[in-house]
């Protein structure tokens, strides 16, 4: 109840101050039509090796390859932010061989009708999942074996979508809130839908809640930048004080142009979704995500 009075006071303010903005905004010019399209590739390297090291070591090795592209349109009071994630990462151990430490394919966007300076009606879309198969090594060390795999593509995927309002001061500094957010968690395998809580004889589960979305990226000192990404959901249909929540820090550290040292970390807590646990068991608990390493950056 506590989400709903939140959600719907920030709907209430947001409307208060559109007459307010209706009238700056007759004595503003009209924009053009724009479309605004930036991006970054990145490519990170970890590396270690040991040889006759008394204190012992194990070799290691660690590629990561990512995409941020931003495709930003605006024309007067409209804009359309829309944003593509793209990252995958294979990590070797002389022990453990070939395993993946990271896999995503996100895709937002995020429809926005100026209200006021800041704030904005909106309508917003999210949709993640991945590209490879995952495997569960704690349980029974395999090395990839294909019966054994965990997730897949589009198992699971995710789809959320709702209206709402958004306050935004800056490419740096927003916040969307959505009272009325679909979801939809579809697993396309059906020996996995669960693990993530999806009926076996049907392709997806689907949800009604509140959703809110947060970006703040500050800078930190010169060349050194913090990036924090908050997402937020509570399901109205089925136990709304179990809020999910997913949230990634980055930090950013640039060398020059073209070099960077990246690190990472990424908690997700869904009460819905079975992980594995350091014991070998399954059930519920926080996932985390670590990424670390030195590379190649190129922006446009």
């Amino acid at each position: 109840m506590r989400f709903k009075t939140l959600f719907f006071g920030l709907l209430l303010v947001g409307g208060l101050q559109t007459n307010a903005q209706d009238k700056a905004a007759e004595k503003e010019p009209a924009e053009t039509k724009k479309w605004t399209i930036k991006g970054e590739n990145t490519f990170l390297i970890n590396q270690s090796a040991f040889s006759n090291w008394s204190a012992g070591g194990i070799n290691s090795f660690a590629g990561n390859l990512g995409v941020n592209y931003d495709f930003n349109y605006k024309k007067d009071r409209w804009s359309w932010d829309n944003k593509v994630i793209l990252a995958y990462g294979r990590t070797f151990q002389d022990a453990t061989k070939w395993r993946k430490n990271d896999d995503r394919l996100i895709l937002n966007s995020l429809l926005g009708l100026k209200a006021s300076e800041y704030w904005l009606y909106t309508f917003y879309m999210n949709f993640n999942t991945q590209f490879t198969n995952g495997y569960d090594y704690k349980s029974d060390n395999t090395l990839g074996n294909d019966g054994k795999a965990i997730s897949r593509f589009f198992a699971p995927a995710y789809l959320t979508f709702g209206p709402g309002v958004a306050y935004k001061k800056s490419d740096d500094f927003r916040v969307n809130i959505s009272p009325v957010a679909a979801r939809f968690v579809m697993v396309e395998d059906k020996m996995l839908r669960s693990r993530y809580g999806v009926d076996e004889d049907k392709f997806a589960r689907a949800e009604f809640g509140a959703s809110l979305d947060a970006y703040y990226k500050v800078k930190l000192m010169e060349n050194v930048s913090f990036e924090n990404i908050l997402k937020l959901y509570s399901n109205y249909l089925d136990n709304p004080k179990n809020v999910d929540v997913d949230y990634t820090a980055n930090l950013f550290m640039k060398v020059n142009s073209y070099v960077s040292v990246n690190a990472g970390v990424q908690l997700i807590y869904d009460d819905d979704v079975d992980v594995p646990k350091s014991d070998g068991h399954i059930g519920k608990g926080l996932q985390v995500r670590q990424i670390f390493g030195a590379g190649l950056t190129y922006k446009f």
